[in-house]
């Protein structure tokens, strides 16, 4: 007999059909499963409702736990639109997490419980789920929240590793990368108990935190080299399938779109705050650069319990993961933040703005001799059509 779930089941697997004879292709089926074990009384436990934010934005929370562990309750919306990801009106069949690339960041205390709630709208075509790196166990979660159109679900585990981490869409075989490069993914803090500490275990804290979401994008072109829209998001899978596996992306951006995070959007800060960037990066490694300033304090791998390096120039963010990096802005100015891939971030978008408001420095930098005309003759040295000695 086939049953609603069957028929939708049956949606979500039909992109499929493109691939090669030959691949076997996972089933949600065989990765779900049903949890066997004793319960956990968690009815004295304190619970608090956390409303989330879209990027580069993050919630309201606490740096140094005030309450004992608690329940933290968050809901995602998983959505399925259509994203433009440039200013040429390139279009992307895209799949989020509550509408935004990337979705949202959550905070949450190490020995929290992060108890949330998935819904996967009927207007849907999908399934979906959620693999949070922060979590123990079922595919990180993936295994216990596989959801059709018109189906929501709960997870909860306990937040017992402080630091950084990705969470992604992981429905099964070649739907992973396709869900992921197409939006889904966003990335979790688990702050410890007592708040962030430098490389010497001496407390720090910051003043602002932004959420930077890198993508990579890989969006089909027609006969004439124009980008492809497609009316669905299952009508993109074929196209987009061959682009992909050529593992070179059309764009690689921040926060779903080149130029996100610039110009009337672009980060604000004040000379002297102290501004924690949290970076992640779901499916490439990446290499964060913030032109004219430092990583002051830099967690690479974003785990809390390993000391931060200090003074970084340009950090490493291996795909499927987070990292965090504290930098206090010195100067005013306009600073780019770069994927320094420096292609990636000029070409293809890789690129933020911070605008920071403040007094100049002229013992950091100075101008000592504003351009002016160079007057001595040094023409011989061009008329040989030789390399220099």
């Amino acid at each position: 007999m086939i049953t609603r779930r069957t028929a939708l089941m049956g949606v979500a697997l039909s992109a499929v059909a493109p691939i090669a004879s030959g691949i076997t292709v996972a089933s949600a089926d065989s990765e779900s499963m049903t949890p066997i074990g004793e319960k956990v009384d968690l009815s004295k436990v304190a619970r608090k409702k956390v409303k989330l934010v879209p990027p580069p934005f993050v919630h309201v929370h606490d740096q140094v736990a005030k309450d004992p562990p608690s329940i933290v309750e968050f809901e995602l919306l998983i959505v399925e639109k259509e994203h433009e990801i440039d200013d040429e009106g390139t279009m992307l069949q895209g799949m989020t997490f509550d509408g935004s690339i990337p979705g949202p960041l959550m905070v949450v205390h190490e020995g929290d419980y992060v108890e949330l709630t998935l819904i996967n709208p009927p207007e849907n075509q999908m399934q979906h789920n959620i693999d949070f790196h922060a979590a123990t166990g079922g595919l990180g979660g993936g295994a216990l929240t596989l959801v059709n159109p018109g189906e929501k679900t709960v997870l909860r585990f306990k937040a017992d590793r402080p630091g950084t981490f990705v969470y992604h869409c992981a429905p099964g075989g070649p739907m992973i990368p396709w869900h992921v490069v197409s939006g889904m993914s966003g990335a979790i803090m688990v702050l410890p108990r007592e708040g962030l500490k430098d490389d010497k275990g001496q407390p720090v804290s910051y003043d602002k935190v932004f959420y930077i979401g890198e993508n990579d994008f890989y969006i089909p072109r027609d006969a004439n080299g124009n980008f492809k829209r497609f009316e669905d998001v299952g009508s993109s899978y074929g196209e987009t399938l061959e682009v992909m596996n050529g593992l070179i992306p059309t764009h690689v951006v921040f926060n779903g779109k080149a130029g996100a995070l610039t110009g009337d959007n672009a980060l604000t800060a004040n000379v002297g705050d102290r501004v924690l960037i949290v970076h992640s990066q779901a499916n490439r490694d990446t290499r964060p650069h913030l032109i004219g300033g430092h990583g002051d304090l830099v967690w690479e791998t974003g785990k809390f319990n390993n000391p931060p390096q200090r003074d970084n120039e340009t950090w490493f963010i291996r795909g499927g993961s987070a990292g965090a990096a504290l930098y206090t802005f010195r100067q005013p100015g306009v600073y780019a933040y770069v994927n320094h891939n420096l292609i990636e971030a000029v070409n293809l978008g890789a690129t933020a703005h911070f605008v920071v408001e403040g007094d100049w420095n002229n013992d950091l930098m100075a101008q000592v001799v504003a351009p002016s005309p160079y007057g001595e003759d040094v023409s011989a040295i061009y008329k040989s059509k030789k390399a220099l000695p």
